[in-house]
């Protein structure tokens, strides 16, 4: 887990070296090899609930493969229209393509089509894994044959490490039964679990008091009622 000593602030631009592997270690791999372009492109599709980070992934491989001097373009499904960009070699992310219509379902499917030729390496996402996608069945079968991986969730255990590795680099102590509170009470998610701990920092400086379970509970709430 090396990435913990990595720029993990909630407000961090999402590149992939600071996306936490945990049990992702296969898929980031794999997202490292598909910068550069190849001769014959392997497409990759990610799939996870929601917060697990798909999209920061996507947003940091088109990150990645710009600093690369390769073309790239990230897309949500709701932009995608009837029309896809094409350039040799590009890379193109298209993030929750189980919202795509019928017409960028089409621009998707031909995408995939003239890939090969124009050497564009597709990486999309969606919050299921292809065999159960409501998309066009042709559509659905391209998506099929990328490399497809589950974005799996952090477990608690990571998340603690996490929160407590964070916490030493802002010089804070957190107690165990803050972070269990924490992990019970608020979103779970890494950025909005990053967020209540800048949360934290700010109030603990602003009143010159150690972090306790009622300052995390003004806190919670405080982001509840936002």
């Amino acid at each position: 887990m090396k990435q913990l000593t990595l720029d993990l602030r909630a407000d961090a631009p999402p590149v992939l070296e600071n996306f936490v592997a945990a049990a992702n270690a296969d898929l980031l791999a794999a997202l490292y090899e598909a910068v550069p372009v190849a001769d014959v492109p392997q497409h990759i599709f990610l799939w996870g609930d929601a917060g697990s980070g798909r999209s920061h992934l996507l947003r940091s491989i088109v990150t990645a493969a710009a600093q690369a001097g390769r073309p790239a373009c990230y897309l949500q499904a709701a932009d995608v229209g009837e029309t896809l960009p094409e350039a040799p070699g590009l890379l193109l992310a298209i993030d929750d393509v189980e919202a795509l219509g019928p017409g960028a379902q089409i621009a998707l499917f031909r995408a995939f089509n003239g890939a090969r030729a124009q050497r564009m390496t597709l990486i999309t996402s969606g919050c299921a894994a292809p065999l159960h996608l409501h998309l066009r069945e042709d559509l659905r079968t391209r998506i099929g044959q990328s490399l497809i991986f589950e974005v799996k969730a952090l477990t608690d255990t990571d998340r603690e490490a996490i929160l407590a590795a964070q916490a030493a680099t802002r010089g804070l102590r957190l107690e165990p039964e803050i972070v269990q509170y924490l992990l019970r009470h608020g979103r779970r998610d890494l950025t909005s679990l990053l967020r209540t701990l800048d949360a934290l920092d700010a109030a603990s400086l602003e009143r010159k008091r150690a972090i306790t379970l009622p300052l995390l509970r003004e806190v919670l709430q405080r982001d509840l009622s936002c």
